[in-house]
């Protein structure tokens, strides 16, 4: 039990946040987006996977573009 719980830990603090952050954006909880998640992707066969992996992949671009820069200098 102990390693599941260590695992659980590790992909929620290096995880993409695309489920907080979807969370956040919709005003639910965010164990009902990730159980959503999980669901939707028994429906669809895995499909939800590849659309979990695209939005955090444009989550992680937006991101690096928009971050905050605090002088000329740090581009």
């Amino acid at each position: 039990m102990k390693y599941i719980e260590s695992l659980r830990h590790f992909f929620e603090k290096y995880g993409f946040a695309v489920s907080s952050r979807l969370a956040d954006r919709l005003g639910m909880k965010v164990s009902d987006v990730r159980l959503f998640f999980i669901y939707i992707s028994f429906v669809t066969l895995g499909f939800s996977f590849g659309i979990y992996l695209t939005l955090a992949f444009i989550l992680r671009l937006k991101d690096m573009i928009y971050t905050k820069r605090s002088s000329v200098f740090d581009l």
